[in-house]
């Protein structure tokens, strides 16, 4: 069977709901999380308040659906970029992660500043759905560049941490797509992330404006002293 192609009318329809994203997320860009509203966005698009309503019934539907976009983009972007290094590479793959998820940001500011940025006003996000999965993606992703470090890393690391320290959730996830790790790693996991994601916010914020002409060497440089104090060598992207 032949592969249906989409009306007119859906393809009208869909450009419209693209639209009304992408007016959403300049709003927020502008004038910051409050400024996402339908009433807002139908002004910018020329549209009756009525006929947003068409495409989102409410703002937290708006809001759940631009989550899932951005977070699936990043996701979709950082795994491709670590998979395109060999597996057993794991200072290659912190590394291609990491600047992966910079350039990312940097082309994506507003989308950037939405999922880990001030959070949008009374917004209640849905149980589950496809933004979570992201997340949960995006989670396991990390994990996994400090599993395949964990040999390396083990002997440099703290004890003493406990799987009662975590989020029942992330203690959940963890357990079950990386049943050997122990509690130290997932410390070890969110540390990561911190020195990853630390800089890159201090730049899309614009706080690094000033004080470097090249962000992007410090940060690079700080992905660089990330592996080696996990004990890894330079990987195959130190010297990108």
């Amino acid at each position: 069977m032949g592969v249906s192609t989409p009306s007119r009318r859906e393809r009208l329809r869909a450009e419209t709901a693209a639209e009304i994203k992408t007016v959403a997320l300049r709003l927020m860009a502008e004038g910051g999380p409050d400024a996402i509203t339908l009433r807002a966005i139908a002004r910018e698009m020329g549209m009756t308040a009525g006929a947003i309503y068409g495409y989102y019934e409410t703002r937290d539907t708006l809001v759940s659906a631009l989550i899932t976009d951005v977070y699936t983009s990043l996701v979709d972007t950082v795994e491709a970029a670590r998979d395109a290094v060999p597996a057993g590479d794991a200072a290659g793959r912190i590394l291609a992660w990491g600047q992966t998820l910079r350039e990312w940001a940097l082309a994506n500011p507003e989308g950037f500043r939405l999922i880990y940025g001030d959070p949008v006003p009374g917004y209640q996000a849905p149980e589950g759905g496809a933004a979570a999965e992201a997340a949960h993606r995006a989670c396991a992703g990390l994990t996994g560049l400090v599993a395949a470090a964990w040999p390396q890393a083990v002997a440099r690391q703290p004890d003493g941490y406990d799987w009662t320290d975590f989020d029942p959730i992330l203690t959940g996830l963890v357990r079950a797509e990386f049943p050997g790790l122990p509690p130290a790693a997932v410390a070890l996991a969110l540390r990561v992330w911190g020195r990853m994601h630390g800089l890159v916010a201090l730049e899309v914020y614009g706080h690094l404006r000033g004080q470097t002409r090249d962000a992007g060497r410090v940060y690079l440089d700080e992905l660089r002293d990330l592996t080696r104090s996990l004990g890894l060598d330079g990987g195959s992207q130190s010297g990108a």
